[in-house]
């Protein structure tokens, strides 16, 4: 095991996946003799050559019609997107070319196209940098959609991602990138668990806290407060986003009978009201108490110094777990 910040294990994820398969190639803004606006690509121009590691014009459509060229011809385009915000401008290129070509083509036509977007915030960072637009491509048919919260996750997956056949986006949490974790660099990645599994990081009998993300280690943060308070949380890690592991979650809900789920993202319509929506469907005579969702507000991303009112923190998640539990002095209202 070697201890890495999730940054490096992204790094290593790709200078290993490039080594694996000379098809894959990189494409990105400054991700060349930078090493990108995060130094996740640092060194890799050096090693695998400008033909591999290609800098690009700040175009984002571009950059991803070119991925679509590239995948046509049989190359496995890892595409970054500077920053969350920034992939905007792709969004048809995304929508209407990468998630429909393989269905288009009855098949004959593959889209093993990775694109990496740095997402969500606690940078101090403005809008277009510190956004969460996960919900627009979990709604859109063709895509799988991850979100790690780990430098192992981060290294595993991005691997797994980049030898899928299906196009995946892949969020990374930049709040995240310097956090620190053990890395296992020798492991075959066959061996490693299913890119699409949720995971549970943290048993409990009493309530579920399902996330993924940057959340995560807010959920974790939660479940050390309340049991202080003799409550038990079963912290979830969705890992994916599209597909969801409903049966994981299925199992965690049946077991507590309470849930609470969490995202930066804005509450509207977003991951948490679909995950939500599922698991009554799935488990409603499982259900104690009506499931609950903490989220960010339903407004345009706001200036740095306020970023702290809009982020999930460790009282709103607790708040939430006392109202699911029916536990006194919680606030009212049906969602945090």
């Amino acid at each position: 095991m070697t201890e890495l910040t999730l940054g490096k294990a992204l790094g290593a994820g790709l200078r290993q996946a490039m080594r694996d398969d000379d098809k894959v190639v990189l494409l990105g803004e400054d991700i060349g003799k930078l090493g990108g606006v995060f130094r996740i690509t640092d060194g890799l121009l050096d090693e695998f050559g400008a033909a591999r590691v290609i800098d690009t014009p700040l175009a984002e459509s571009g950059i991803v019609g070119t991925a679509v060229g590239l995948a046509f011809r049989g190359y496995r385009p890892v595409v970054e997107i500077q920053f969350d915000g920034f992939v905007y401008p792709a969004f048809d290129q995304i929508v209407a070319q990468v998630a429909k070509l393989h269905y288009r083509t009855q098949g004959r036509v593959k889209m093993p196209i990775t694109i990496r977007i740095p997402w969500a915030g606690g940078i101090g960072a403005a809008e277009h940098h510190s956004e969460s637009p996960e919900a627009y491509f979990v709604h859109t048919a063709g895509l799988r959609v991850i979100a790690v919260s780990n430098p192992e996750d981060a290294y595993r997956s991005l691997r797994q991602a980049i030898a899928s056949d299906d196009p995946v986006i892949f969020f990374e949490p930049k709040r995240l990138y310097h956090h620190k974790g053990e890395v296992d660099l020798e492991a075959p990645l066959a061996d490693a668990p299913p890119m699409g599994l949720a995971r549970v990081v943290r048993a409990g009998t009493d309530a579920t806290l399902i996330t993924y993300g940057a959340m995560v280690s807010t959920a974790l943060q939660a479940a050390e407060a309340a049991e202080d308070d003799g409550i038990s949380l079963e912290v979830i890690d969705l890992r994916s986003l599209s597909p969801v592991d409903y049966d994981s979650v299925a199992a965690s809900v049946r077991k507590t009978g309470r849930v609470v789920v969490a995202h930066e993202a804005s509450r509207e319509a977003g991951v948490a009201a679909e995950v939500i929506a599922s698991i009554t469907e799935r488990c409603f005579e499982y259900l104690e108490s009506a499931p609950l969702r903490v989220t960010g507000h339903d407004i345009p991303y706001p200036p740095a110094k306020l970023e702290m009112y809009h982020l999930p923190d460790l009282d709103r998640l607790l708040d939430a777990v006392d109202r699911v539990l029916d536990r006194p002095n919680s606030l009212t209202g049906a969602d945090a």
